[in-house]
């Protein structure tokens, strides 16, 4: 069954991870952050609310729907200034009109069925020429095969009846283009990501990981009983690489302006 965002057992799911340095250098290369009021929008645990403070944003509003990731995500943020945390989502984000430099949608619109909507209420508290980054995997990117990187492509090797849940919950790169200039966004640029998810020093990491569905919403689909296969068909696959094991995720990032 589906991740429950509302469940306390899974309020650390989106709490337990830094931002990557690639994804905090591709932000700083691409947007200026500095001083700049963001919403996090669907900010989970609070991940990039903290980075984006630390790459020296002046206030960051971290939003999301669930009151355990508001949890999570103020306790992840507790010694960092300026970050402060509301209920809304991404259809109705309680935040006032023209009011943020730049909006961060990251790993939501797989989860949204009407991009029109959440674009539009992006567009409605973005001031004039602000940002809009949206960052997501295609089906693409999750469908890449799997190698000692890229874990996620192991998954549907193994159970491929993953493969249409997860197709028919990733919007492709026109759609999202489409989405954004049909409400009033100028698309400047498209970036094709590689991204480190998470070192570990040995498969034992990646299995206690993997046990947990840490961040992957599509292991909630399986069944205890087929995670364990997963995982011992991940152990197989993985048997002659050598430590530490650097996963890496595929992610397409839209940058927009509000025009």
């Amino acid at each position: 069954m589906p991740i429950n965002f509302h469940d306390a057992q899974n309020r650390q799911t989106y709490a337990t991870r830094n931002a990557d340095e690639s994804w905090i250098s591709l932000i700083k290369d691409t947007v200026d952050v500095s001083n700049k009021r963001i919403a996090d929008i669907g900010c989970g645990g609070g991940i990039y609310t903290k980075a984006l403070i630390k790459m020296g944003a002046s206030h960051v509003v971290g939003v999301d729907f669930s009151d355990e990731m508001l949890k999570g995500a103020a306790n992840n943020c507790k010694n960092i200034q300026n970050a402060t945390f509301l209920k809304g989502d991404a259809y109705q984000s309680n935040l006032p009109a023209n009011e943020i430099d730049i909006v961060l949608e990251r790993a939501l619109i797989h989860h949204l069925n009407d991009l029109d909507a959440c674009f539009k209420e992006a567009y409605r508290i973005i001031k004039d020429s602000g940002v809009l980054i949206v960052q997501d995997r295609t089906a693409k990117d999750c469908l890449l095969p799997g190698d000692e990187n890229h874990i996620r492509g192991y998954f549907f090797e193994r159970f491929p009846q993953l493969i249409d849940k997860e197709i028919s919950r990733r919007y492709d790169s026109d759609q999202v283009q489409q989405a954004l200039e049909s409400n009033g966004f100028r698309l400047a640029k498209t970036v094709s990501h590689w991204e480190t998810r998470r070192v570990y020093n040995d498969y034992e990491e990646l299995k206690k990981d993997l046990l947990l569905r840490t961040g992957r919403s599509i292991l909630h689909e399986l069944t205890d009983v087929e995670l364990q296969e997963l995982i011992s068909f991940i152990g197989e696959k993985l048997n002659d690489s050598q430590p530490p094991i650097i996963e890496k995720d595929s992610w397409t990032v839209w940058f927009a302006i509000k025009e």
